[in-house]
């Protein structure tokens, strides 16, 4: 609503003598407003701040999210845009991939835009730096697709949920591929918290094969020589079947350097590493037959939203949606959803209790929000790589789901 200046008029001397008794209401009805609970503050408004790497290394990733977003916005209103006869605002902020930027958007969108809830970030470490303004000012955080597992473990707080998986969910995915006895891994990630909650979380799950070496390099590295170097010193020895995991976020990616080292016929050395975004996995089809676990593929989930994803996605851009397009989707979902449950009552513990234990249909399926710690639990894909001309990338085939019950992740938080 736009607010209307005052228009000058001639009050009769009646009116006149009531001007106090007006001023007066004026302020009671301030005052019962400040007494209003967080939330009431725009009847007929949600606003929902979105925040996501819009510009730095994670740019295409914030892209996806931003796009699956709005069509999961509507989606799940049926195109109106509305809830309980609330419209919905979307307020997009840019945080950098930085980890003050976001901690101001996030603060900013609280105070300044009076946003209700806020979704994102796109990386780990911007999602730390987020979690502690959540609980200042009390109001929801609904992490997507920012990974760390300590996003919902010790740095978590009652304020936080996630739809987007963690590190331990990717963990025990993978280990359903790739740990089996005798094999023997070295593993590529990046030098921050998804890299190093990413393979603490593996080092937990992998109770069969054994990991002799972890190399960590920067998010933005050009040059992966010398960190594959390290790892073909330390792997091309050993007995067993070796294999490089790579859990890798942002570009450039280490796959074509992989790609060009030619590491299995010169070292027996075998790729292994989850999904990715689409651009990412054209270097797959180098890796014909190679296994993991994957989060999403448009082509793999059959169910009405991840139908209606895909048909519209194609209808919009002339393309599939990609990895964290689903994830997107989910995240507006889970917030539609929530709002349904509270006939569009922002207040911070309403939605708190309309959302622990909630469960709702997403491109990938049921996901549940877990009370304990607010992460949606989910399935996930076991693939293999096929090599099809018909696709630019390597195309991933599923050979099973791994339900969300059989993957068992710990609650790492201390509630």
């Amino acid at each position: 609503m736009t607010e209307r200046s005052p228009q000058r008029s001639s009050l009769n001397p009646a009116a006149a003598t009531d001007r106090r008794g007006f001023a007066l209401a004026g302020l009671a009805a301030a005052a019962f407003a400040a007494c209003l609970p967080l939330g009431a503050h725009a009847a007929g408004e949600v606003k929902i701040a979105l925040i996501a790497s819009k510009t730095g290394p994670l740019e295409a990733y914030a892209k996806q999210t931003i796009v699956g977003f709005n069509l999961g916005l509507q989606y799940a209103t049926g195109g109106t845009m509305t809830v309980a006869g609330k419209k919905l605002v979307v307020i997009e902020k840019d945080d950098q991939g930085k980890p003050d930027v976001g901690k101001a958007a996030l603060a900013a969108a609280y105070a300044d835009d009076k946003a209700d809830i806020a979704v994102g970030p796109t990386a780990s470490p911007v999602g730390l730096a987020m979690l502690p303004v959540a609980e200042e000012y009390k109001k929801i955080l609904l992490v997507e697709p920012a990974v760390a597992d300590s996003i919902t473990g010790d740095k978590w707080n009652k304020y936080i949920f996630r739809t987007g998986r963690n590190s331990s969910q990717d963990a025990a995915a993978n280990a359903a591929a790739l740990d089996q006895p005798g094999n023997v891994i070295a593993v590529l990630a990046n030098d921050n918290a998804f890299g190093r909650d990413g393979v603490k979380a593996a080092k937990e799950f992998t109770k069969k094969a054994k990991i002799v070496h972890e190399e960590y390099l920067p998010v933005g590295t050009t040059d992966f020589t010398a960190g594959l170097q390290r790892i073909i010193d330390k792997l091309k020895d050993q007995p067993g079947k070796k294999y490089i995991s790579v859990a890798w976020s942002g570009a450039p990616t280490p796959f074509g350097k992989i790609a060009d080292l030619d590491l299995e016929k010169r070292f027996g050395i075998k790729l292994a590493t989850g999904g990715n975004i689409l651009p990412a996995m054209v270097a797959y089809k180098n890796f014909p037959g190679m296994e993991g676990a994957l989060y999403y593929y448009f082509g793999i989930p059959k169910n009405p939203v991840n139908e209606w994803l895909v048909a519209n996605h194609y209808r919009q851009f002339k393309a599939p949606p990609d990895f964290f397009t689903a994830g997107g989707m989910s995240a507006a979902i889970a917030v539609v959803e929530a709002l349904k449950k509270t006939a569009g009552d922002t207040t911070t513990n309403k939605l708190i209790a309309a959302m622990e234990g909630l469960s709702f249909e997403t491109p990938k399926g049921k996901m549940t929000f877990r009370k304990e710690d607010h992460q949606a639990m989910q399935d996930m894909y076991h693939f293999r790589i096929k090599s099809d001309p018909a696709f630019a990338w390597g195309v991933p085939e599923l050979v099973r789901v791994i339900p969300a019950a059989e993957l068992q992740i710990p609650i790492r938080n201390t509630r």
